[in-house]
């Protein structure tokens, strides 16, 4: 089995946070999405993962050897592929054509998951959908009579289904892929000006290729600052319930209160504060004389007579003073 996490996006609606980190390596729960993304597909593949190949832009070295030790961690090879210009999720797919064979799983890395089933390696492939109130705004999957997967339509204008595509897709034979995405990009397919990969799904299904939807439990988006908090806090309480070890050994404190689930990362130190529910404080943070619920703060921040919820704040930020919603992008200094 193989995973190939298609990465180069640049992430423009979780700006400012995403100026300096890509996206898939911002942490939630203490822990980077792309992190989770790998580990909740490994928890439903009863098959061996092989190798996990990352596709990304110039991220540079550091990011790719934490990527690969990514994979180390899940017996796995970790490959590097590169998406210099940003021709679409097929184009995108494509650019690790070499892991295109045998299963393979495709996860976009920009969300999360929990589900209740073990793959099916009988099924010539699934893709992970969760059924939504409105589909107007998403991908949707179109399912005959028999429950097999028939059409993709995005953003449907009039109703069609209510099963959204969540980015996760698992092929038995990733060469029936690799032909067609290469079809696609041979005949210069494209729908706004971008190779998509709904495109190649659609003409699988109409050679044959019987796909069939896999639901899902519960589906977290990391679009934005409001649902990547929404983020944090659901992965934060499922690691609660599994008894998790949230909270560092080596955290300094005094005179504070923690309101569990929260994770504090190693090196923080907090004084004279409440922290939590909700919260996650990266390495090397300091928090004073503070109230703070519902936030994800990155590493080696500096936050003193703050009053926080529902905020984002980056690496290497000093925020003092009084607020109550901020979305603050690493080494930024904030007097409130």
């Amino acid at each position: 089995m193989k995973i190939i996490v298609p990465m180069a996006g640049r992430g423009s609606r979780l700006r400012p946070h995403t100026l300096t980190i890509p996206k898939p390596l911002l942490p939630v729960g203490g822990k980077p999405i792309v992190h989770r993304l790998v580990e909740d597909i490994a928890e439903v593949c009863s098959e061996t993962i092989d190798e996990i190949a990352f596709i990304i832009g110039d991220f540079g070295n550091e990011v790719e050897e934490e990527l690969k030790n990514v994979a180390a961690k899940l017996g796995a090879k970790g490959s590097i592929h590169y998406q210099s210009n940003p021709l679409g999720t097929a184009h995108a797919v494509l650019c690790a054509e070499s892991a295109l064979e045998g299963p393979v799983v495709v996860a976009f890395a920009d969300t999360l998951f929990r589900a209740d089933f073990k793959l099916d390696p009988s099924a010539d492939g699934i893709l992970w959908v969760n059924k939504i109130e409105d589909p107007s705004s998403f991908g949707v999957v179109k399912l005959d009579s028999d429950g097999k997967i028939i059409d993709f339509i995005e953003k449907p204008k009039e109703f069609v289904s209510d099963l959204a595509m969540i980015g996760i897709y698992y092929f038995k034979h990733g060469e029936r892929l690799k032909q067609e995405l290469n079809y696609l990009i041979d005949n210069n397919i494209m729908k706004g000006g971008e190779f998509q990969f709904p495109d190649a799904l659609r003409r699988l299904t109409e050679a044959g290729y019987k796909l069939k939807p896999g639901t899902v439990s519960e589906w977290l988006d990391c679009g934005n600052k409001d649902v990547t908090l929404h983020t944090n806090q659901r992965v934060l309480e499922f690691d609660w319930e599994k008894n998790k070890n949230l909270v560092s050994h080596d955290l300094k404190t005094s005179n504070s209160v923690i309101i569990p689930p929260c994770f504090i990362g190693d090196g923080v130190v907090i004084e004279n504060s409440i922290i939590g529910p909700h919260v996650s404080l990266g390495k090397g943070t300091t928090v004073i004389n503070s109230n703070i619920r519902n936030t994800i703060i990155q590493n080696n921040s500096q936050l003193n007579s703050v009053n926080l919820s529902d905020s984002m704040i980056g690496s290497f930020a000093k925020v003092n003073g009084k607020n109550n919603d901020l979305s603050v992008g690493d080494y930024s200094i904030m007097q409130l």
